[in-house]
């Protein structure tokens, strides 16, 4: 059962990790601490498309009706939907019941803020440990128990895209929601704003059974496809809950993350005139190169989407991007809506002056190669801190924030910890191909020894 406590989510096979009797104390443990620790009264539930979410809602429901706080229960919907109602309805909590692009029968939970802003670490390990240890919940009497809340944000979320996206010529587009929890949502949303639209995959399966719900370029032949053939501006498809999304351009090529994070990035420097921008250590140099002449202050921050909301929050940053996918537009709210990458493209690109395969060609192309290193879970941290003290007595330029970066003139090096597996990953890279290959081979073979190093206890 403590497995599925992770550090940014909650996350489980249902039935055998994850099941409604543990779902309905998470919301008691929930509607606790909302209530003990930060004086709150309202939670929202969302849930996504998958076979068992709405029988964990209503669990999780339950577990919170039960502290007496009140339940704004929005239904089955979209993740950026559901984390605008929670905004939009003042509740302390945002929930979100998915298991984002995990397979079908997976499921989870996702905790937000009522700013946007993802809730901790430490708050959801206090989560877990409430669950555990069998704390003294908050109960009401029959008196006491609030009515639920049934609200729908889709046409409030709807205005609210037209009202901050204004095209201003044609665009067209393709949107594969991969049959998940924006099938609800984007086609709405983007034929709202003014995108011509060819919907693919746009109706709900929560099977996952024409793709999976990861959109990786591999099963994202019909999107490109699509493009090619109706000459479309772009193509975007979306993970099963809506937090990530990946973009093919007008001649089928997909973008990496941070070359569309950089695109995004600039034409919102241009608005601003400058601004903080945030990129976490797995990123690319090339953040750097081409934002920082343009008038951005780029901040690296540890992995993970919570820190990135937080981080936003509190420097105002005007965008922020994950390696993963997350990226955030603070300007329209703080939480990793994917729906806003779509709309801010389109908006780019309806001003005529390049197409976005031209906009590309102009952002750098480093080399990068990222490799997975098995390591027990009992020593993959030790293993980081032996390697830091290694590094730091060794180069100028090292970054402990998340694992240890190592930034060198010809490139860079990451090597941290998994959070949830008992991985150590090495991610690298480097201006050339050959210098990449140098510094995986000589930073990997450090690794290896560090952690036999711990094997063997010295």
């Amino acid at each position: 059962m403590k497995k599925i406590f992770r550090a940014y989510d909650i996350r489980g096979v249902y039935g055998s990790d994850l099941t409604a009797e543990l779902m309905m104390r998470i919301g008691q443990a929930i509607g606790t601490y909302v209530k003990r620790e930060m004086g709150g009264s309202r939670i929202s539930v969302g849930a996504d498309i998958r076979t068992t979410s709405e029988l964990l809602k209503r669990a999780l429901e339950v577990g919170l009706l039960s502290t007496g706080v009140s339940v704004v229960s929005q239904g089955i919907t979209s993740f950026g939907v559901a984390l605008f109602g929670g905004w939009k309805s003042r509740s302390t909590l945002s929930c979100y019941i998915t298991a984002s692009h995990l397979p079908p029968e997976w499921n989870g939970l996702k905790l937000y803020y009522e700013d946007g802003v993802g809730f901790p670490t430490e708050g959801i390990m206090t989560i877990r440990d409430m669950v555990l240890e069998g704390a003294d919940f908050e109960h009401v009497t029959w008196m006491d128990v609030k009515p639920v809340e049934e609200r729908h944000f889709l046409n409030l979320y709807t205005d609210f895209f037209r009202d901050s996206f204004q095209l201003d010529g044609d665009v067209s587009a393709a949107v594969d929601c991969g049959s998940g929890a924006t099938s609800l949502s984007a086609p709405k949303v983007l034929s709202t704003i003014g995108v011509k639209l060819r919907k693919i995959h746009c109706e709900v399966d929560p099977f996952f059974s024409q793709r999976p719900s990861e959109p990786s370029p591999e099963v994202l032949g019909n999107l490109r496809s699509t493009v090619l053939k109706d000459s479309l501006d772009f193509g975007v498809a979306f993970d099963g809950d809506g937090d990530r999304a990946v973009v093919v351009d007008d001649e089928g090529a997909f973008l990496s993350t941070d070359t569309l994070a950089i695109i995004l990035a600039r034409d919102l420097l241009e608005e601003h005139g400058r601004g903080i921008i945030l990129a976490n250590v797995e990123s690319s140099r090339a953040i750097e190169d081409v934002l920082e002449p343009l008038g951005a202050k780029v901040i690296r921050i540890p992995v993970g989407h919570t820190y990135l909301t937080q981080k936003a929050k509190e420097l105002g940053a005007i965008f922020g991007v994950e390696k993963s996918g997350h990226m955030i537009m603070p300007q329209y709210f703080l939480f990793d809506d994917a729906m806003v990458i779509p709309a801010r493209l389109a908006q780019l690109l309806s001003r005529g002056e390049e197409k976005l395969s031209q906009l590309s060609r102009e952002i750098p192309q480093y080399p990068f190669r990222s490799i997975a290193v098995n390591c027990p879970d009992e020593i993959k941290f030790q293993v980081i801190e032996r390697l830091k003290e290694k590094y730091l007595g060794k180069y100028e330029r090292v970054n402990t924030m998340d694992g240890v970066r190592v930034d060198l003139e010809e490139g860079w090096v990451l090597i941290r910890a998994s959070n949830t597996s008992p991985i150590i990953r090495l991610s690298a890279e480097a201006r050339k191909q050959h210098v990449l290959k140098k510094l995986v081979k000589n930073f990997h073979e450090d690794l290896l020894k560090a952690i036999k190093k711990e094997n063997d206890g010295g």
